[in-house]
C-alpha cells in the first residue's frame, strides 16, 4: 500500500479528488444529504467534506483492495467512486489549486474517507485535532455509502 501524508487548505470546507486527465468541474448541486455524509462524487469527481475552513491533515492510501475497517477508530466514515480514466489521480484544494498528482492504473475506484477528531474543534472553527484518512482501491461504481454518521452536537 503506497501512503501519502497532506496539509490540504479545505477552503470552502472542501477539497477534491479527480481524474487529472478529465479536468471535472466540481458539482455545486449540494443538498442537505450530501452535507450531512460529507463526501459528494460526481463524474470523475469526489468531493471531501472537512469540518473546518482552514488547513487539515490528511492521509492518503493506495491499495489492491478494500483494507479491513475498524469504525469504532472513526467519527464519520463515508465511501464513493471515482472513474479514473487517465490513470492520473489530481489531490486539489478547492481555490488554492493541485497539491499532488498521483499516478495509478487507469480504472474505476472506490474512496473511503475516515473522518476523526471532529469534535474537538474550538468555538471558532478555527483550530482542531480533526484529521481526515483516505483510501482508494480498484472496484466497481457504486453509489455513495456512509459506513458511521457522526451528528454534531446542537449548541
Amino acid at each position: 500500500m503506497a501512503s501519502r501524508q497532506y496539509s490540504i487548505f479545505a477552503d470552502y470546507f472542501q477539497f477534491y479528488l479527480w481524474d487529472a486527465g478529465a479536468m471535472p468541474e466540481p458539482p455545486t448541486d449540494y443538498a442537505e444529504a450530501d452535507l450531512r455524509n460529507r463526501i459528494k462524487a460526481a463524474p470523475f469527481v469526489v468531493v471531501i467534506q472537512p469540518v473546518r475552513n482552514m488547513d487539515v491533515p490528511v492521509t492518503l492510501d493506495i491499495a489492491d483492495m478494500a483494507p479491513a475497517l475498524d469504525l469504532s477508530a472513526w467519527d464519520h466514515v463515508a465511501e464513493a467512486s471515482l472513474d479514473l480514466p487517465s490513470g492520473r489521480l489530481e489531490i486539489h484544494e478547492c481555490t488554492s489549486g493541485s497539491i499532488d498528482i498521483v499516478d495509478i492504473a487507469p480504472g474505476s475506484y472506490r474512496v473511503r474517507a475516515c473522518f476523526a477528531g471532529l469534535g474537538t474543534l474550538s468555538e471558532d472553527g478555527l483550530d482542531g485535532d480533526d484529521r481526515y484518512h483516505l483510501t482508494l482501491w480498484p472496484a466497481p461504481a457504486t453509489p455513495v455509502e456512509v459506513l458511521k454518521r457522526y451528528e454534531e452536537k446542537a449548541p
